[in-house]
C-alpha cells in the first residue's frame, strides 16, 4: 500500500523540514484556527452544562397553577370574583388528567410572598411559611444541609415538624448550633426542626428564608380548612406542558363557573418554556460556534495551500527531474497532497492540545462555582472527530490546487529552469 511507502514519507518530511521556520509559520494559521474552534465549542458546551447545573433540582416539565380574579362576568357572577381552590381540586385533576405525574398542593400563611414572624429564644425571622406535601421535593428539589425533608408519616400524623431554609437558620440559631430537634414558634404554635436546606441556585421559587410544614399540620394549626393556595405540577416526560395546562384550566373553569374566554382568572407558569428557550439558545450558540470555527479553519488551510504553491514554484526543477526519471503525475500529486495533510493534521493536533489546556484552566477557575454558569467546558468526542475529519478533508481539497499546478510542469521546461 502506497501509504506505507517509506521513501514517500522520507521525501515528505525532508521537504517540510527544508525550511522549518516557514513551515512553522504556515502551521500557525491552522493552530490558531483550531484553538478558536475548540474554545468556541468548549465554551458553548460549558455554558450548556452550566445551565443544566443551575436548573438542577427543578423539574423541566413542571407547571404552577394558582387562582386570581375573574376578568369577565359569567353565569350571574360579577367580574372581579376571587378564585380560591380547594384540596379536592388536586384529586380531581389527578384523576381526570393521566398525564400528570406529580401534583403537590401548596398553601402559604398570609398572602402570596407574605412574611410571617418566626420566633426562637428571643430571635426572630421574617419568613415565608408553606404547607406542603413531600411530593413538592420532586418538583423543586431542596439541597439539605442537615436532617431530612417532609415525609409521608408527617402528613398522615399531622406532625408539628418543619424544614427551614439556611437564611432562617442564620437568623434564629447561633453559628454552628445544631438545629435538628429544636423548636421554633409560628403564630404561637411550636414546630420541631427536622431539616435545614440551602437553595439550589436555580429558579428560586421559595427562597432560602422559608419554613415548610406538613400540609395537614398547616390545616389544623392555622385553621385553613379545605383551602389550597396553588398547585405545583410535573407532567410526564413525553407530554407537552402546554397541553396539560389547557386541560387543567378547562376543568377548573368548568368547576368554578369561569368564562371560557377569561384568561386572567387562573394564573399559571410553564417552567418548560424557560428550559426550552435555554435549550434553543445553547443549540444556536453551538451551531454558531461551529460555523465561525470552521470558516476560521478554512482560512488557515488556505494559507497552507498558498505556501505549497510557492514551494511548488521553488521545486520546479526537482519536479522536472522526477518526471524525467519516470515519476507519474499521480505520484507527484500524491506527495504534495500528503504534505498538505501532514501540515494541517499536525497543526490541528497542536491547536487542539493548547485549547484543551486553556479550557481545563477555565474549568478550574470557574467550573466549580455556583454563580457563573460554566461547567466542564470540553468538546465531545463526536465534535472533535467531525472537526478533525473536516479539517483533513479541507486540506485534501486545498492541497489539490498546488498538486495540480505541479503536474502541469513539463519535464523539459523544468530542466531548463535556472
Amino acid at each position: 500500500m502506497w501509504l506505507l511507502d517509506k521513501d514517500l514519507w522520507i521525501e515528505v518530511f525532508h521537504t517540510l523540514g527544508k525550511n522549518m521556520f516557514r513551515t512553522f509559520l504556515t502551521m500557525l494559521g491552522v493552530i490558531f484556527a483550531m484553538i478558536i474552534l475548540i474554545l468556541l465549542l468548549g465554551s458553548a458546551n460549558g455554558m450548556s452544562n452550566g445551565f443544566d447545573k443551575v436548573f438542577a433540582g427543578t423539574a423541566s416539565n413542571s407547571l404552577f397553577v394558582w387562582g386570581q380574579s375573574t376578568s369577565e362576568p359569567y353565569k350571574g357572577f360579577e367580574r372581579g370574583r376571587r378564585i380560591r381552590y380547594k384540596i379536592e381540586d388536586a384529586a380531581i385533576l389527578k384523576k381526570q388528567i393521566p398525564e400528570i405525574e406529580v401534583l403537590a398542593p401548596r398553601i402559604e400563611l398570609g398572602n402570596h410572598r407574605g412574611v410571617v414572624t418566626v420566633y426562637r429564644n428571643g430571635q426572630t425571622s421574617g419568613s415565608s411559611v408553606y404547607g406542603d406535601y413531600p411530593e413538592i421535593d420532586n418538583i423543586t428539589k431542596k439541597k439539605l444541609v442537615e436532617g431530612r425533608f417532609l415525609n409521608k408519616s408527617d402528613i398522615e400524623a399531622s406532625k408539628k415538624v418543619c424544614v427551614i431554609g439556611e437564611e432562617t437558620y442564620k437568623l434564629l440559631f447561633e453559628k454552628g448550633e445544631n438545629a435538628i430537634g429544636e423548636d421554633i414558634r409560628i403564630n404561637g404554635i411550636y414546630f420541631s426542626v427536622v431539616g435545614v436546606y440551602k437553595p439550589n441556585n436555580n429558579i428560586n421559587i421559595d427562597g432560602e428564608n422559608a419554613v415548610f410544614i406538613p400540609f395537614t399540620t398547616f390545616q389544623k394549626a392555622f385553621n385553613s380548612g379545605d383551602r389550597m393556595g396553588w398547585m405545583a405540577i410535573a407532567v410526564e416526560e413525553d407530554t407537552k406542558v402546554a397541553v396539560v395546562e389547557k386541560k387543567i384550566k378547562d376543568i377548573l373553569k368548568n368547576k368554578y363557573d369561569i368564562s371560557p374566554k377569561d384568561e386572567r382568572a387562573i394564573g399559571s407558569f410553564d417552567m418548560s418554556e424557560i428550559f426550552n428557550n435555554i435549550s434553543a439558545f445553547t443549540t444556536v450558540l453551538k451551531g454558531f460556534s461551529f460555523f465561525v470555527g470552521i470558516f476560521t479553519l478554512l482560512a488557515g488551510v488556505i494559507a497552507i495551500s498558498n505556501i505549497l504553491l510557492i514551494t511548488v514554484k521553488e521545486r520546479t526543477k526537482e519536479i522536472g527531474v522526477r518526471r524525467a526519471l519516470g515519476a507519474t503525475p499521480k505520484v507527484v500529486k500524491r506527495q504534495i497532497v500528503i504534505e498538505a495533510i501532514v501540515l494541517t493534521a499536525f497543526a490541528g493536533l497542536i491547536g487542539f492540545a493548547i485549547s484543551v489546556g486553556i479550557l481545563a484552566f477555565l474549568n478550574s477557575m470557574w467550573g466549580s462555582g455556583d454563580d457563573f454558569p460554566f461547567v466542564n467546558p470540553m468538546v465531545s468526542i463526536p465534535q472533535f472527530s467531525i472537526s478533525f475529519l473536516l479539517m483533513v478533508s479541507l486540506s485534501v481539497l486545498i492541497g489539490l490546487i498546488p498538486a495540480n499546478r505541479a503536474i502541469k510542469v513539463r519535464p523539459i521546461e523544468a530542466l531548463r529552469e535556472e
